[in-house]
């Protein structure tokens, strides 16, 4: 599996950072690939406008799970508009590319984190 995996994909995979449930999370972002079965969702603690800490649980293949542990460490500390910008091209670049078959699983990490942010956006208006 490694031979068509870049050496950034497979320690993402094998040591996923921020994989974890946060009950007490401002927000959160569900999108499921239904192509290949992947499912993602992302949490978000905001203050301020900037993500303090960000998670996520992800049901999927290796690629579903190295993007969507990339996307967590690009979004970490950003605003939500820089967060807002991160793109499927911005988390292939990070992990040094993904194979053609599985290039698919990074909108994974951008759709789930978009909505999750859409979503504090919508609670934040909702409690003004």
């Amino acid at each position: 599996m490694s031979d068509i995996y870049s050496e950034k994909v497979m320690e993402h995979f094998k040591s996923p950072q921020n994989a974890y449930s946060m009950p007490d999370a401002n927000a959160r972002g569900i999108y499921g690939d239904s192509s290949c079965g992947d499912a993602l969702i992302i949490f978000l603690k905001v203050q301020d406008n900037v993500i303090q800490e960000i998670s996520y649980l992800v049901f999927g293949c290796c690629a579903a799970i190295a993007t969507s542990s990339m996307t967590s460490v690009l979004a970490k500390g950003k605003s939500l508009e820089e967060a807002l910008s991160i793109t499927e091209e911005d988390i292939i670049i990070a992990l040094d590319g993904l194979p053609e078959t599985k290039v698919h699983c990074s909108n994974l990490g951008v759709s789930a984190l978009h909505k999750a942010i859409n979503n504090y956006y919508e609670q934040s208006n909702a409690n003004i």
